[in-house]
């Protein structure tokens, strides 16, 4: 009996510093994510423009790219389209591609055939390349997750993609940036071509109901084109005193940061990239809506074709938009982890 009873309280104390040793692990923080680098634009077209461009984003050699939309503007050049920007680039390089109007019902391009010949780089990646995808960066212990949507767009019949409150690509949408939180990624990319607002010319394309969701569950940072310019919000925060942004209109109280250096979760940046090599648009400095833009670039102000350059890391997401030669207007903010 004693023997047996020797052998329960070894076996109990080898089961409890098991159980310890678990715990203690779990409380252990991991290694902290690796940097990702990526750059960002938009209407970009076969143009000297858009080679310029290729040019700084080929100097600052970062991870990946996000082709925001509205590529060749060209129907039948499409592979005309891929092999400037793999001659740029290199074939292996993440030229990665979210539709744009252009190219989505095939009367200026195929985004099918976009696809194919700037196939999707990442590994990881869910969803429908070229339309409406996700994927973390790295896919190992990753940085950031980016999600990339359509909302606004005609397809071949003639329909824009469902992303009103509830659709199942709402609820995709959804589900992709509540998972992120979850699993403890740092940061929250969403990328789309359409926009809500603008000191450019086009509308709440993105839609008003879509847009509100994404400042409502604090996607860090939101990538657009499809306007011919750079304009860069202030971070922008849902709450009683601002329930929601109404196109053509602005509201002080969404404001929740006006200066360069932002915290998460204080809000959402949007920023518009559609400089990406085609003609400009110009600014509408008296636009309703310029009380939400920091800064801004157009064909009328501080003209620029460039990009986004976005670092994260496990404590700051920082970004700076880089001209192109000959052009001289830049701007950089940076959104601190709590």
């Amino acid at each position: 009996m004693a023997g047996s009873l020797s052998t329960w309280v070894r076996a109990g104390l080898s089961a409890g510093l098991l159980s310890l040793t678990m715990v203690l692990a779990a409380c252990v923080p991991g290694p902290p994510p690796e940097p990702v680098r990526f750059t960002a634009q938009g209407d970009i077209g076969l143009g000297a423009g858009a080679e310029k461009v290729l040019d700084v984003i080929a100097g600052l050699d970062p991870q990946l790219n996000l082709a925001l939309g509205d590529l060749s503007y060209k129907a039948g050049r499409e592979e005309e389209f891929c092999d400037m920007v793999t001659g740029k680039l290199g074939p292996e390089f993440p030229y990665q591609l979210i539709t744009g109007n252009h190219e989505s019902n095939g009367d200026d391009g195929d985004i099918d055939t976009f696809a194919r010949c700037l196939p999707n780089s990442l590994p990881g990646l869910e969803g429908e390349y070229g339309k409406q995808w996700r994927v973390d960066v790295p896919e190992d212990n990753p940085a950031v997750r980016f999600i990339m949507v359509s909302p606004g767009i005609d397809f071949n019949d003639g329909e824009p993609l469902d992303y009103s409150r509830g659709s199942e690509r709402w609820r995709w949408t959804e589900e992709a940036i509540d998972q992120a939180r979850s699993e403890g990624i740092p940061w929250t990319v969403v990328g789309m071509h359409t926009l809500c607002f603008s000191v450019g010319e086009k509308d709440c394309d993105a839609g008003k109901a879509f847009t509100n969701m994404l400042i409502d569950k604090k996607v860090d940072l939101v990538l657009s084109a499809h306007d011919h310019l750079y304009q860069r919000s202030h971070q922008v925060e849902l709450g009683a005193s601002c329930p929601e942004l109404v196109p053509d209109k602005f509201s002080e109280p969404c404001l929740s940061d006006k200066d360069g250096s932002m915290v998460q979760g204080q809000g959402t940046v949007f920023a518009t990239i559609g400089v990406g090599g085609v003609g400009l648009y110009d600014v509408k400095n008296k636009d309703p809506e310029a009380g939400y833009f920091s800064t801004w670039s157009g064909k009328n102000r501080n003209p620029a074709l460039g990009t986004l350059d976005v670092t994260v890391d496990a404590e700051q997401l920082t970004a700076r938009f880089v001209p192109a030669e000959g052009y001289k207007f830049t701007d950089s903010f940076t959104i601190e982890r709590k």
